[in-house]
């Protein structure tokens, strides 16, 4: 552990450290952003006498922090700031979140502990494929392999035969990025007859996207590593929010940073442990943009709130289902492209890369999931259609085809598409 005393905190005194930090958060945006303070109804400190007393605050969404582009909700003016990190803005305008010295060292500590879950140590090389730029990975991991001590290969994205070249050059033991890129690195090294037995290689962390058991294990199998799960995001202060320890029980959350709820998407409603819903995040320590009750839109539940096996004692979440915009909906049923996932990586005939092709034909909707296959046959065709019928109860049309078909995209991979896309 990177910080044992506070990792390993009774619960009790966890919940008085965030009742405390929670009104000294109030506090500050009471005093540094008169705007975003009404818009979190005027509460004052002496209202907050119990953790639970959240529930009366309303939520914020990125909806409203886009609207505040781009420092409408930000506590402090910019000179106070040193940096700031956003949202890729796809989908509309960016998040932009801005970081004071304070920011910057916390997001360093919680990026240690997530190194140290993963038992990376100060002997360690740690190769990072996240950009260094206005996404924030790569300078989330760089901040905490500072504090753990271990070596840095600051590599960026892409250059995946340059990536190759370097986990023998340098000895690299550890290997961060999103979780679709090791793919494509095991895509390019079988092309290459790289051997990854001929590395150093034993960890891979891996986020910023949802990526399933069937596809740790692959990743696991055709690399020899153990592969971690960390989560984040821009708007919470970067990657780093949490990570899976070495029993892979759920994802430990730093509660002495954040304060995590479970509430149902359509109604809002806290929901009691166990049950999944919608995660909402609260910072603690953030100064640049504290969040009040923010709405991820990931899916996951509280797995439990019990020591773990490792000895943390922080709040422990499912891996993210997806997304409550990711669901789609066709011929009546609601589905996650994890759940397709989790179906088709079974099968060893299957290749790590697949879409799912929503359109409609002749007024009907349809599915249709493209896969690349060592194998093109009829009956693994009809396998995977009756398997994914008979889980989700929904008619698809498998398409089976050769590796390299599917087109490869710089970035996060493209697992859905409609049918006007083609």
């Amino acid at each position: 552990m990177f910080q044992r005393l506070i990792e390993t905190m009774p619960r009790e005194r966890i919940e008085r450290l965030q009742l405390e930090r929670l009104k000294r958060t109030i506090s500050r945006i009471k005093e540094k952003n008169s705007f975003y303070w009404e818009k979190i109804g005027k509460v004052e400190v002496e209202d907050i006498k119990s953790l639970d007393d959240i529930k009366q605050l309303p939520f914020l969404t990125k909806e409203d922090l886009r609207k505040g582009y781009p420092f409408g909700f930000a506590c402090g003016h910019q000179s106070e700031f040193v940096r700031f990190h956003m949202s890729s803005g796809t989908t509309g305008t960016p998040v932009v979140n801005p970081y004071t010295p304070k920011d910057i060292d916390q997001w360093g500590e919680i990026m240690a502990r997530c190194l140290a879950a993963a038992g990376i140590t100060f002997k360690d090389v740690l190769q990072i494929t996240p950009s260094f730029g206005l996404f924030n990975g790569g300078f989330g991991f760089h901040y905490g392999a500072e504090k753990i001590g271990c070596f840095v290969v600051p590599i960026g994205p892409g250059r995946t035969f340059l990536q190759l070249k370097f986990f023998k050059d340098f000895n690299t033991t550890a290997l961060a990025g999103i979780a679709s890129y090791p793919l494509r690195i095991i895509e390019v090294a079988k092309e290459e007859g790289f051997d990854f037995s001929e590395t150093s290689l034993r960890v891979g962390i891996f986020g910023a996207e949802v990526w399933s058991e069937e596809m740790r294990r692959y990743i696991e199998k055709e690399m020899g590593i153990e592969a971690f799960d960390i989560i984040g995001m821009t708007e919470t202060g970067g990657v780093g929010l949490g990570i899976e320890c070495s029993f892979h029980s759920g994802i430990h959350v730093w509660e002495d940073h954040y304060f995590i709820e479970i509430i149902n998407p359509e109604t809002g409603e806290v929901l009691p442990d166990g049950e999944e819903g919608e995660m909402v995040v609260t910072t603690l320590t953030r100064e640049g943009l504290p969040l009040i009750r923010y709405r991820t839109r990931d899916i996951t539940k509280i797995v439990s709130r019990e020591r773990c096996e490792c000895g943390r004692t922080h709040i422990k979440v499912a891996r993210i289902k997806g997304r409550t915009d990711d669901m789609l909906k066709v011929k009546g049923v609601c589905f996650y492209p994890k759940q397709i996932e989790e179906i088709v990586m079974k099968y060893p005939e299957i290749l790590p890369d697949y879409q799912i092709v929503i359109g409609k034909s002749e007024g009907k909707d349809f599915v249709k999931v493209v896969v690349e296959t060592e194998r093109i046959d009829q009956y693994l065709k009809n396998r995977l259609e009756e398997e994914i019928y008979s889980t989700l109860g929904l008619h698809v049309d498998i398409v089976l085809v050769k590796k390299g078909e599917i087109e490869r995209k710089p970035g996060k991979v493209v697992r859905v598409r409609k049918e006007g896309d083609l």
